[in-house]
């Protein structure tokens, strides 16, 4: 008789702290977003935060690839918002000119 309830008490335990680790994880992963929209003239700020850099001297390097994947996932051809995709590669423009200075 006891372990019928025995069981219960676990799933239900298990239950409840399963919960509490989805919505911590959730919290965690919409951090990582910026907040608000896209500014009218994009600066040098908003361009590191659309590319997903640090700002760095590593930064150089991790250009290209970062710019590739961002692409892979946003492009128009592939489901992609065309806004979304103009955005990334001004970003990419905006670091690039800066960088060859």
């Amino acid at each position: 008789m006891a372990t019928p309830l025995i069981i219960g008490v676990g799933a239900i335990a298990a239950a409840i702290a399963g919960r509490s680790l989805l919505r911590r994880g959730a919290q965690g992963a919409a951090e990582q977003w910026v907040k608000g929209g896209f500014k009218a003239r994009m600066d040098r700020k908003e361009a590191i935060a659309i590319m997903g850099l640090k700002d760095g001297p590593s930064m150089r390097a991790r250009l290209k690839d970062a710019h590739r994947h961002i692409m892979i996932a946003n492009h128009p051809d592939r489901g992609g918002s065309p806004y979304i995709a103009s955005k990334i590669n001004e970003a990419k423009d905006i670091l690039d000119k800066e960088l060859r200075r």
